[in-house]
């Protein structure tokens, strides 16, 4: 009986200081709060928010606080550099599948291994499985898509590596070096042979093996998507 008691006098203390603990917060913050809301302008002059009374902003408060400038053509064009599946986009150049293994030895070897199967990031190259196409219906599939058996258009590689790579400097890669490791990689997947030149019309021409696994959005009744 004595173990009780003393068991319940240690959860009343312990229930106590809490107690008080919470109340000092709650009245430190209330303080706060009153301080902060009586520094602000009268109602005449600021207008709060109905969704949050905390926040409150000035009547003639201005369009523009002239920060910044309008952006420039030219830095547009830098960030319009999308590529479509038809080659549109594709700047000039070439690269061969030579070119391409010394680039990705000394720029992507370090995330995604030296035949680009070993990681630690994203597995590159794989062509199975070859005969059905089981990712959509599998997930433990997902961590098996590669170049060589999920993605349906050659031109995605270069968009992506154009825009995205290497991690520790993307964009850096010149569009000859772009080509390059495009056509290294497809060589590694079996699907370009290793004498493959890969420029602004090879490129777009080339057919992977998922391309028609693949289908156009063809729903219709509500927000089409073109």
């Amino acid at each position: 009986m004595k173990g009780y008691q003393l068991l319940s006098i240690s959860l009343v203390r312990k229930i106590t200081i809490t107690s008080a603990t919470v109340i000092f917060l709650a009245s430190c913050i209330e303080k706060d709060r009153k301080s902060v809301m009586g520094s602000l302008p009268d109602d005449s002059t600021y207008y709060q928010n109905p969704a949050d009374s905390m926040v409150s902003f000035p009547k003639d408060w201005p369009e523009s606080f002239g920060y910044g400038r309008t952006v420039l053509a030219e830095e547009i064009s830098a960030w319009d550099i999308d590529v479509m599946p038809d080659g549109t986009g594709l700047p000039a150049g070439s690269g061969t599948v030579s070119e391409g293994s010394i680039i990705y030895k000394h720029k992507c070897t370090a995330c995604h291994g030296v035949t680009g199967i070993e990681g630690p990031f994203d597995k590159l190259v794989g062509r199975e499985p070859r005969n059905n196409f089981p990712f959509g219906k599998d997930y433990k599939y997902s961590s098996m898509r590669t170049i060589g058996n999920y993605w349906p258009y050659a031109t995605t590689l270069f968009d992506y590596i154009r825009r995205a790579m290497p991690q520790n400097e993307p964009g850096s890669l010149t569009a000859d070096e772009v080509y390059a490791l495009s056509a290294y990689l497809l060589h590694l997947n079996e699907i370009v042979p290793s004498d493959a030149v890969m420029d602004l019309k090879t490129l777009p021409a080339i057919e992977m093996p998922a391309r028609d696994r693949f289908v156009m959005d063809n729903r219709r009744g509500g927000r089409e998507i073109r």
